[in-house]
């Protein structure tokens, strides 16, 4: 079972290599092919909040979900991440989209938010890079207020070869560029990923109430709940 809180000498709140510059622009002009995913999820968020909630993404990347769900109504939207470049990314996308979302660079394991400041949570495609999982997931907890809500949305440890080729071929992209993010599922991320049962094992190490967690093609949805006061 590997440990899940890393050494603090760690100074970065990814386990490889960070994505910055080109590697990031990449990313960024991979993942914006997807968009229409990111328009669902901010649809389904905005389906389980009220008008003026607060509502954090962990490590948002471009920004795309964040965007998207600023678009949508009247919400308090901020972005955290660890990349310098993502955050510059982000926030040029929201004011070319006209919206009004705050993106800030900063460590999932050390955000710079007072408690109880949010009513949603969300992490996509980030958990399993983050250096101190526990310490990100104790922090989502901090900064929830009660009642509210956490998701995270990330790959499984225990997908298959299969249906990370099927994965990779379903994506909105040239055949270069599935071929590169298969590759980058089977040998770099998997082995980051987590299992059910060690997000069980991280879950249980918090205060958090598990909701609801459901196995896709290669990933998760787990929904954690802050219990009220």
């Amino acid at each position: 079972m590997r440990s899940y809180a890393s050494s603090t000498a760690i100074p970065k709140g990814y386990r490889g290599m960070g994505m910055n510059g080109a590697l990031a622009r990449w990313y960024a002009a991979t993942t914006r092919k997807s968009l229409s995913e990111f328009e669902r999820l901010a649809r389904r968020v905005a389906g389980e909040i009220s008008s003026g909630a607060s509502v954090l993404e962990v490590a948002p990347g471009p920004g795309y979900f964040a965007i998207e769900l600023a678009k949508l109504g009247d919400y308090h939207v901020t972005g955290l991440d660890i990349s310098e470049t993502f955050v510059e990314i982000a926030r040029k996308n929201a004011a070319r989209a006209g919206v009004k979302a705050d993106f800030r660079h900063g460590n999932a394991s050390r955000m710079p938010f007072g408690a109880e400041q949010f009513d949603y949570v969300v992490c996509r495609a980030a958990f399993k890079n983050f250096s101190e999982p526990l310490a990100a997931l104790q922090e989502m907890y901090r900064v929830l207020k009660p009642g509210g809500l956490a998701l995270i949305i990330d790959m499984r440890g225990d997908a298959s070869v299969e249906s990370m080729k099927q994965a990779a071929a379903e994506l909105k992209t040239g055949a270069l560029n599935r071929t590169f993010i298969y590759l980058t599922f089977r040998y770099m991320l998997v082995k980051r990923a987590y299992s059910r049962a060690e997000f069980d094992r991280m879950i249980g190490l918090t205060r958090f109430c598990p909701l609801d967690i459901r196995e896709q093609l290669i990933g998760f949805e787990i929904l954690l709940g802050k219990p009220r006061a």
